[in-house]
């Protein structure tokens, strides 16, 4: 028998042979849950296989947490500090995609896909807490290091899950969580986002002939139509960086000779602060029943979810970052790049253009050569640097809650082509393909070295503690999501 040969010395070196030799496993785990796409807080098949891998793992998994049957939480350790991985697995709607295609091939017509890249989100998290537990295990640091957890966190999409968990006390003992997001380049994901909140708007009318008696019919139809004509006039008076999106979840049937005498609405308010977002919200609201009164109906209000801007803690993104230098890009290679450049034919100049861009605004300034360079490229092989943070990243995410109670890090790195936008068939296609694998191996890399380096380092942990609450002290955070309100799939 031969002698295992010896893992260097650095946090990073370690943990990366540790990702490298479990690799096949990762990925086969990514590609499951891939072919698994669920919706919010329905990824009964994609928890349970992150689940059950993390429990033979020897991790203590506690499922069903915060009212979410396919929510849990894996811990391994014990005592202070606690490091948290946070992992997504939820999928989207009406994206079914063939996986390593280079055109646009739904499996099952209007089917779900994984058009954010979080089968390789959850994995990636998942490995780097297994690998982080087999690299203190072989150091004999595992009993006294502190605690090791990965929150399985459902319903991102459209459902706020760690906003939930946020409000039930699920992070109440974490000194600091890490996470983050496939896209297009590598870097931090150091600017703030959106806060938003969604609701449900349901019209009661009257049904009636529409031909025969239409003087007694009160359509329901009609004021989801008039609230959508005045929510897009109270766009011209919000905040420039606000954002209001609506999608008609039931148009009250399909029989135009009927007044439909019901009809429903689903309105996502995104705005820079909860109070600003909370006021758009209220004024939507005045909108609705303006569109009733109208129209002689009645409007039932459902609040749906809601969730905070994304507070960035610099303390523990420096120390990140420190690791995504060493580890550097994923490292394509010729067939990598051939497929990206499949994948780049369907992308518009308008929409690489607008990658290249949003990479410029959301990283500092001596990468800007960096970035010239990515214009002859398909595949970002660099990273970037962090810019000064004053930029505002226009989705959300609900890891913003978690930042507002906890310390938290984020990074993006490179699973796409340059200019895949997220929310596309071109992303499902590549989360099923190396390159996505590739991404997601260095993203376990890097959120599995943080997460050794913060459990050796409580001073580091005590400084972002710190920094989190002064912040806390200008603006001080409160669950945006009411106490009654509880988690639901989609309505629609």
């Amino acid at each position: 028998m031969t002698a295992e040969a010896p893992i260097e010395e650095t946090p990073a070196a370690r943990i990366s042979a540790r990702v490298e030799s479990r690799r096949d496993q990762f990925i086969a785990l990514a590609d499951a849950v891939w072919d698994h796409p669920e919706t919010r807080f329905e990824e009964h098949v994609s928890s349970r296989l992150l689940a059950d891998a993390l429990e033979a793992e020897g991790f203590h998994v506690e499922r069903g947490v915060a009212g979410m049957e396919t929510a849990f939480v894996a811990s391994i350790g014990s005592g202070a500090p606690v490091i948290a991985l946070l992992g997504e697995f939820d999928a989207l709607t009406g994206l079914s995609q063939r996986g390593g295609a280079s055109a646009h091939e739904p499996l099952e017509p209007g089917g779900n896909g994984h058009g954010c890249g979080h089968n390789l989100l959850g994995t990636a998290a998942l490995a780097a807490a297994v690998a982080a537990r087999d690299d203190l295990h072989a150091r004999g640091r595992l009993e006294g290091a502190g605690t090791l957890r990965f929150y399985g966190c459902p319903g991102e999409e459209g459902g706020s899950g760690k906003t939930f968990m946020v409000r039930e006390g699920l992070f109440d003992d974490v000194d600091a969580a890490l996470t983050w997001h496939p896209m297009t380049f590598t870097g931090l994901f150091s600017t703030p986002t959106l806060a938003n909140i969604q609701a449900y708007f349901r019209f009661h009318g009257t049904a009636a002939h529409a031909a025969n008696s239409p003087h007694l019919g009160r359509s329901a139809l009609d004021a989801v139509e008039l609230m959508n004509i005045g929510a897009n006039y109270l766009r011209e008076h919000v905040p420039e960086q606000a954002r209001l999106h609506y999608a008609i979840t039931d148009s009250g049937g399909s029989s135009p000779n009927v007044v439909q005498d019901s009809a429903e609405v689903l309105y996502l308010v995104r705005a820079p602060a909860m109070p600003e977002t909370e006021e758009i919200y209220a004024r939507l609201q005045d909108v609705a029943r303006g569109a009733a009164l109208m129209t002689g109906t009645t409007v039932e209000v459902t609040f749906d979810k809601a969730c905070s801007s994304y507070l960035p803690n610099r303390t523990l993104e420096a120390l990140m970052f420190e690791q995504i230098q060493t580890l550097g890009a994923p490292d394509f290679d010729d067939s990598d790049q051939h497929y990206a450049r499949t994948i780049a034919d369907t992308i518009t100049p308008t929409g690489r253009h607008a990658d290249l861009d949003g990479m410029r605004r959301m990283t500092g300034s001596d990468t800007q050569n960096c970035i010239e360079t990515f214009e002859n490229q398909v595949l970002a092989d660099a990273v970037l640097a962090p810019g000064d943070g004053r930029e505002i990243m226009k989705g959300s995410t609900d890891v913003g809650d978690v930042s507002r109670v906890v310390p938290t890090a984020q990074c993006y790195v490179s699973c796409f082509a340059i200019g895949t936008a997220l929310h596309t068939w071109q992303v499902v296609a590549q989360g099923r393909s190396a390159l996505g694998h590739k991404g997601m191996l260095k993203a376990a890399e890097i959120l599995g070295s943080t997460a050794v380096r913060l459990l050796e380092d409580p001073e580091c942990v005590s400084r972002a503690r710190q920094e989190l609450t002064r912040a806390s002290e200008r603006a001080p955070y409160s669950c945006p999501i009411p106490a009654g309100v509880t988690p639901s799939p989609l309505a629609c």
